[in-house]
């Protein structure tokens, strides 16, 4: 039986976006990409990168979508790593903030993004998922979320014993304590690695975005922020989790409760 790999090295990008243009940020985050000398398992993007947080999905043509999930799964194979982010995606009529995980084969899965930011009128404009995603991947048990989601904890709640809560994000700097801190405690709650990769640099609505994508340990401990553009690289440990998990079993005692919608 092969064994599965104890720990995952990710490239965490973190960068300032192209305001609504798909071609220059896919040749942007290519280019950085390519930069990478590490021996990397997964690469990080953060939410809506080939376009910023634009509440204005109309102005992106309906072949962008496809183009930039060709681009993800040429960039997997060829590189045989995994990519994940998330963009404008149109479908069956409807506009998605849509998460994808694409692996090294160039097979991949989505995640529709649950908690539309109505503070924006996100949710006049794109259509809320309604499933969770957990991806197995080389031994780690991943869930992928989007932005607002990390403010919602019974969303992010373990009850599937995963390992890693990934956050793709553009968070904009008036609220970027809630960040650090929401990223931390959906950490320590659910004892899990807890990443979250953010954008940075100022959109063409005039938001300032300050990056402090990091990396926080099963016990909520700090491994790494960046407040720059630039490409972060981390390692997760499975026996990590493991072995906080058996020490420690607070996951045992969490209250035993059913989503209704």
């Amino acid at each position: 039986m092969k064994q599965e790999k104890n720990s995952l090295k990710i490239a965490l990008i973190q960068s300032s976006l192209f305001w609504e243009k798909p071609e220059l940020n896919r040749d942007m985050f290519g280019m950085k990409i390519d930069e990478i000398d590490d021996e990397i398992d997964l690469i990080v993007l953060p939410e809506m990168f080939t376009t910023g947080f634009t509440m204005h999905p109309e102005n992106i043509k309906n072949k962008e979508g496809s183009l930039t999930l060709d681009w993800m799964k040429k960039i997997a194979t060829k590189k045989k790593i995994a990519i994940v982010g998330s963009i404008v995606f149109k479908d069956n009529g409807a506009n998605y903030n849509r998460l994808f995980f694409v692996r090294p084969d160039g097979e991949y899965v989505t995640y529709d993004k649950r908690h539309t930011f109505t503070l924006a009128g996100e949710n006049e404009k794109y259509k809320a998922g309604k499933e969770r995603l957990i991806v197995n991947y080389k031994g780690f048990a991943i869930c992928p979320l989007v932005c607002y989601d990390l403010r919602f904890p019974v969303w992010s709640r373990n009850t599937d014993n995963f390992d890693v809560l990934l956050y793709v994000a553009n968070w904009p700097t008036p609220r970027i304590n809630a960040w650090d801190a929401l990223l931390k405690a959906r950490a320590i709650e659910n004892m899990v690695y807890c990443i979250g990769v953010n954008r940075i640099g100022v959109d063409d609505v005039g938001h300032n975005y300050p990056g402090h994508s990091s990396l926080y340990n099963p016990l909520g401990q700090l491994v790494n922020l960046s407040e720059k553009e630039e490409t972060i690289i981390v390692d997760i440990f499975k026996n990590e989790v493991d072995e906080v998990r058996n020490k420690l079993r607070f996951l045992n005692d969490q209250d035993r409760f059913n989503l209704l919608n």
